[in-house]
């Protein structure tokens, strides 16, 4: 297995697969641009690898947001690699977005489509001892209405659970099926109570997210690059007082160069206009 496709499955080790995920830089602009026009002309299968791999962390961010199902965050991770790997083969570079916008959909639509499968089974029992209780309960109903207070008593006596447990698992048995996402002939009041509504979390973008750590890698590679331009003396100051872990006053350097405090901090006004500068022109 490639380490692309090997990277795309989280496996049992989630902690690990974040880790790994979170180490493969973002791409710029440009060289997206430039990975995705050669893709689309040539369909060459290690510049889809080169795609999927820098946009695996986009996947675990959406991904997260469906966490108020009960299901393995690896598995809706999985479903939603499969959406990722769809959308860098269907994508058009020349359609002036980025493609993790495009991108967005074919996740969610995996994730969905897997959260519709496994609907069912975690609306009526997610742990092991609420699948035993649903099985018995629905074996020692006597009818299918609701259960009298003598029934619950003498089924939760016979299967050694609280009366309120098996009222709970009750209730889940006789609530109609939520559909996931529902459709677009249903009335707006009945959509906001629809799972696809209410259980992905909508404080993030994933646009959002790929433009903002592309800018924070630009600027920290233009910020370290400024300050290996800057006379060694001015180096020095800015490591000193912004950079290093153990920041040294302006009294400190002044002692330190043996001149006067006032210097210092001309010298890093004048500094820090420089950084500026090299920042603005990125």
């Amino acid at each position: 297995m490639s380490y692309a496709l090997a990277l795309a499955n989280p496996g049992s080790d989630i902690d690990k697969y974040l880790a790994q995920v979170y180490t493969i830089p973002v791409l710029s602009r440009e060289e997206e641009l430039e990975l995705t026009q050669e893709f689309f002309k040539t369909e060459d299968v290690k510049l889809a690898h080169k795609l999927v791999i820098s946009h695996l962390r986009f996947v675990v961010h959406i991904a997260k947001s469906y966490a108020g199902y009960g299901l393995p965050l690896a598995d809706i991770i999985q479903e939603g690699n499969v959406g990722l790997l769809k959308a860098v083969k269907k994508f058009d570079p020349e359609k002036g977005v980025r493609l993790v916008s495009f991108a967005v959909h074919w996740i969610r639509a995996e994730i969905h489509e897997f959260i519709l499968k496994n609907w069912r089974i975690v609306k009526i029992a997610t742990t092991k001892a609420q699948r035993k209780l649903f099985f018995n309960l629905r074996s020692k109903k006597q009818s299918t209405g609701w259960l009298t207070d003598d029934e619950a008593k003498k089924i939760a006596k016979d299967l050694d659970v609280s009366v309120k447990e098996v009222m709970h698992m009750e209730n889940r048995l006789n609530s109609t099926d939520s559909a996931f996402d529902l459709g677009a002939d249903d009335e707006d009041d009945e959509r906001a109570f629809s799972p696809s509504q209410y259980l992905e979390d909508h404080s993030f973008s994933p646009e959002l997210v790929v433009e903002q750590e592309n800018y924070e890698q630009i600027n920290h590679g233009a910020l370290l690059k400024g300050v290996a331009n800057l006379d060694r003396r001015s180096q020095e100051i800015i490591r000193s007082r912004w950079l290093d872990d153990e920041k040294l006053t302006l009294n400190e350097l002044a002692d330190k160069f043996d001149i006067s405090a006032e210097r210092i901090r001309q010298i890093e006004a004048t500094a820090f206009k420089k950084l500026k500068a090299n920042l603005v022109n990125v």
